[in-house]
């Protein structure tokens, strides 16, 4: 139906930036709001940043002036931009999209997750 492939992951040592990609592809009419979540070891997921189709953005607290979401909605893309990286933000980051079908059907996906290590 839908695949949610994200990228960009990895490890970077405190301050320094990283930016996540991830596109969506299969048998989609529709991307209504889109967003990235993360979740650390022993912690339950949290948002992080979401945006809508016209390209309103919202943050988590913790990231405000620091990170950047942003969308091409020609590729069916995400992205996440993230700047001054702190260690609390290690955690496994997923992207979620709102997606129509083509047949109608409408639900929220998910990616598999990718990585981000923020060394001290």
């Amino acid at each position: 139906q839908v695949q949610l492939v994200e990228s960009g992951g990895g490890l970077v040592q405190a301050g320094g930036s990283l930016k996540l990609s991830c596109a969506a592809s299969g048998s989609i009419s529709t991307i209504y709001g889109m967003g990235w979540y993360r979740q650390a070891p022993g912690k339950p997921r949290e948002l992080v940043a979401l945006i809508t189709t016209g390209g309103s953005t919202n943050y988590v607290d913790s990231v405000k002036g620091r990170f950047t979401i942003s969308r091409d909605n020609a590729k069916n893309t995400v992205y996440l931009q993230m700047n001054s990286l702190k260690p609390e933000d290690s955690a496994a980051y997923y992207c979620t999209a709102n997606v129509r079908l083509t047949y109608g059907y409408k639900s929220n996906y998910w990616g598999q997750g990718t990585q981000v290590t923020v060394s001290s």
